[in-house]
């Protein structure tokens, strides 16, 4: 097995085995359910908001926009408007169905040669890629919004609207929130492309498989303690509504499953800020994608360019005039 993967997978293995061992032989409830929450939190926050204004401070003097489509020129030619915007409207427009649809991972494509006699380069659009990914995103977005419930009293009526519309299939006892396993399987789709395509392969690395290998441990664990499992619900919620107004307190009936599923999340949270997971922010900031394509019709000069003091040729001759002659080249004055 490659180790790129390997030695995520390992990592992942022995972070909930550190945390289940931890509360079930060494009774550290307080450290895993507590400390360490609040530490994975306070890095996440201070992380995302350092790597953000980095960013946001970052020079961006000229439009450097990537387009796949018409720029706005001649009155006769037709503009692509989402493509090639050359106003605050149009990137708005394109900024929103790439948050919301992942709109150029949609038009996406694959090159590959055929492996017959031909030996071809074709294309082909990579619709399975665009649908993992929205199942992805979308699964952990319902499920990280179910979650507010454990931390929210009263719960929020859209919470209870997002729960009941994931859980619409009723199957079995308790009902199947739909998200979970969508989660679930989405994520193990995008690691099975790292691993079995060949490109893909060959450009990843342990950072990219350390995320897919966390994600698919907090989603086992959860499902296993949500279908499979007895977890006292009532226990859990008292310790999340403590740590949430400063409050600690650790339940007695809750056993070291739930304590490794929220190392892993905790682990998440804090590898977040450090990990390419933080194109979340990142795209909102984007010049190739937040910026109108309107280099034509506008210029822009660089706000940060400074007096420079200019060598003149004039005082570049009065210096070198002497070395100019005794070498032959011309000169426009002999002194």
């Amino acid at each position: 097995m490659n180790q790129r993967y390997l030695i995520p997978l390992t990592a992942v293995f022995l972070l909930f085995l550190l945390a289940y061992t931890g509360v079930e032989g060494l009774g550290l409830q307080v450290v895993f359910g507590v400390l360490i929450p609040y530490l994975a939190i306070a890095a996440f926050l201070i992380g995302f908001v350092i790597k953000v204004k980095g960013w946001a401070a970052s020079a961006v003097p000229f439009r450097i926009p990537t387009t796949c489509g018409q720029q706005k020129s001649l009155p006769w030619i037709k503009q692509n408007t989402i493509d090639n915007p050359n106003t605050s409207a149009g990137v708005f427009v394109r900024m929103l169905l790439e948050i919301f649809t992942f709109r150029s991972l949609f038009r996406n494509t694959k090159a590959a040669f055929n492996r017959n006699a031909s030996n071809k380069l074709t294309y082909s659009w990579e619709i399975f890629l665009w649908v993992g990914a929205l199942a992805f995103h979308y699964a952990f977005l319902v499920v990280l919004l179910r979650h507010l419930r454990f931390f929210t009293a009263p719960v929020p009526g859209f919470i209870q609207l997002l729960e009941n519309m994931d859980g619409i299939i009723q199957l079995g006892l308790p009902g199947l929130f739909v998200s979970g396993p969508v989660l679930l399987l989405a994520t193990l789709f995008l690691l099975s492309r790292r691993v079995l395509d060949a490109k893909v392969s060959y450009i990843s690395q342990a950072a990219d498989y350390f995320p897919l290998f966390l994600i698919i441990g907090i989603a086992a664990t959860g499902i296993a303690m949500r279908y499979f499992t007895k977890v006292d619900i009532i226990g859990i919620k008292e310790m999340t509504m403590g740590l949430v107004t400063f409050h600690p307190h650790i339940p007695e009936e809750v056993g070291g499953l739930f304590y490794g599923h929220l190392f892993l999340v905790s682990i998440l949270f804090a590898y977040f800020p450090m990990s390419k997971l933080m194109h979340m922010g990142g795209v909102f900031l984007s010049p190739t994608r937040n910026m109108a394509n309107n280099s034509r019709a506008k210029r822009h000069i660089n706000p940060w360019n400074y007096d420079v003091p200019i060598h003149t040729y004039e005082q570049y001759e009065d210096h070198f005039r002497d070395k100019m002659i005794e070498a032959g080249l011309p000169v426009d004055k002999k002194e």
